[in-house]
């Protein structure tokens, strides 16, 4: 039996948020010298070390029915099917990037030009054999496939390369399932899993074979003797109630999400969602603007629990910034649906902060990716898009020339260095710009202003809303143009005029 390596792995702790008034902690600095809490995760995150030798895994994995989810030593392969030889070459480097950030070694990859996939091992016949030798002669223990796999096709190309084989979205799940700290994140990547599993349940010998029904195990006579159940469909009713029970506790978790993002709402405060592909360095830029100490890693996926911040803009006026889960291209499905709660806090942002990384060779691609999720999500939602504001990151690592080309394709974009700070101070006054095109009013329409009341729903946004005696009182954000026609209906002592100067 070969040695294999296995994980040790200490999860950190959970964020919580403050239940009152729907903030988590927003410290401003770090003067005290004690770690912040990214640092303390990304202490934990450090302790996933390999131990050599004390694997008892079976050497031949058809011997086993269920197999952990366990990289050490890969081999990448790739199916081009479209796009130009730079472009394969970024994708295999991007999957080459999950593997490592996964904790496994990349020893070689492979290949294929096709139409599309072979239906039966996904890259064929003949580079199955192929694939083979390429194990046997780098020791590889797991083949890695860029791509989602259908069962068969695992089972087939497994057969035939003796070694474990996954998919891309395999890969994802468990990059998910290592960095996952908090209570729903933790139930949101299992429920994943689980769907994910599903289809993909095996087993051999007894375990498959179909036991008999009521006492016929037992010679039980004419009569009693029936197919009964076999043990993979006992597994399988076992996991649908697991993830029914998933699926309770994330509806239950994503009402306190809601409650605390209406309170965040309804306070006025101008709400900023920080969303762009992962690794853009959307963490690192939360950072930068409200000194929140949230862990930053160079890895992808580093951060899957969104995180609420509060800070100023030049002017003195407060914005609350949140941190999403980093998308990726062929984002798997199972992951779009389990992180559907956590997704929708760009729902009821008043603007998307769309970070997008300067060094990649293909910036057009994570923009797109980036804004097929969210339209997904918004589409689901029903919920209007917000603006968005593209960020151009990490142009410290760029060139002059390379940077001109980046500003005259994106000319509406601010390019920022969340790691030297460049451009921050252009990015504050584009979101004091962005942000001030939204005035709160405080007024008192007659009800036979309806006019005035559809216009404040169709450019503006209601915060509160009551109906007394006199008429509508309405609290929302509007344009300046419209505050100015609202003035003469101001309420409270608000005076509307004022607040657009």
């Amino acid at each position: 039996m070969s040695k294999q390596e296995t994980y040790e792995f200490t999860p950190a702790e959970e964020n919580t948020d403050d239940a009152a008034t729907g903030w988590s902690a927003s410290p401003t600095g770090n003067d005290s010298g004690s770690p912040t809490v990214g640092e303390l995760q990304l202490d934990d995150r450090a302790a996933l070390r390999r131990t050599a030798g004390l694997s008892t895994e079976l050497e031949d994995v058809t011997e086993v029915e269920y197999r952990q989810l366990r990289l050490e030593r890969v081999v990448l392969v790739g199916v081009w099917t479209e796009g130009t030889t730079e472009q394969v070459d970024a994708r295999m480097a991007e999957l080459a990037a999950l593997a490592e950030t996964a904790g496994s070694e990349v020893l070689d990859t492979l290949i294929q030009r096709r139409d599309k996939p072979d239906k039966a091992t996904y890259i064929g016949s003949g580079k199955t054999e192929e694939l083979r030798t390429m194990v046997l002669e780098t020791g590889a223990d797991t083949v890695i496939l860029d791509g989602e796999l259908s069962p068969a096709q695992l089972t087939a190309l497994e057969k035939i390369v003796k070694v474990k084989v996954i998919d891309r979205t395999a890969l994802i799940l468990d990059i998910f399932a290592q960095h996952a700290t908090s209570r729903e994140g933790k139930a949101q990547v299992a429920l994943a899993q689980m769907q994910y599993m599903m289809p993909r349940l095996r087993g051999w010998g007894e375990s498959m074979s179909r036991q008999a029904g009521g006492r016929a195990g037992a010679n039980g006579g004419v009569g009693t003797r029936g197919p009964g159940e076999t043990k993979i469909e006992t597994d399988r009713q076992r996991i649908r109630e697991r993830m029914a029970k998933l699926r309770r506790e994330i509806r239950e978790m994503k009402t306190a999400r809601d409650t605390k993002r209406h309170r965040r709402v309804s306070s006025g405060i101008p709400q900023v969602a920080i969303v762009g592909y992962t690794n853009a360095g959307k963490s690192s830029l939360m950072n930068a603007l409200t000194g929140a100490g949230i862990l930053v890693q160079d890895a992808l996926f580093a951060t899957l629990d969104p995180t609420t911040r509060k800070a100023a803009l030049e002017d003195g006026r407060e914005v609350v910034f949140t941190d999403t889960v980093g998308f990726v291209r062929h984002l798997p499905t199972q992951l779009v649906e389990a992180f559907r709660s956590t997704l929708e806090e760009v729902t009821g942002a008043d603007l998307l902060l769309h970070v997008v990384d300067g060094s990649d060779p293909f910036p057009d691609e994570q923009i797109k990716a980036v804004r097929e999720v969210v339209t997904d999500v918004l589409r689901e939602t029903k919920t209007p898009a917000p603006p968005e504001l593209l960020v151009v990151n990490k142009i410290d690592a760029l060139d002059p020339m390379e940077l001109t080309q980046l500003r005259g394709w994106l000319p509406e974009a601010v390019f920022v260095s969340a790691a030297t700070g460049q451009g921050l101070d252009v990015l504050r006054e584009r979101l004091d710009k962005v942000l001030g095109g939204l005035v709160e009013v405080s007024v008192l329409l007659p009800y036979t202003r309806g006019d005035l009341l559809a216009r404040i729903h169709a450019d503006g946004r209601i915060l509160t809303s009551d109906h007394v005696a006199d008429g509508t009182l309405v609290r929302a954000k509007v344009p300046a143009s419209l505050a100015g026609v609202l003035s003469e209906f101001a309420h409270a002592g608000v005076d509307v005029s004022a607040a657009t100067e």
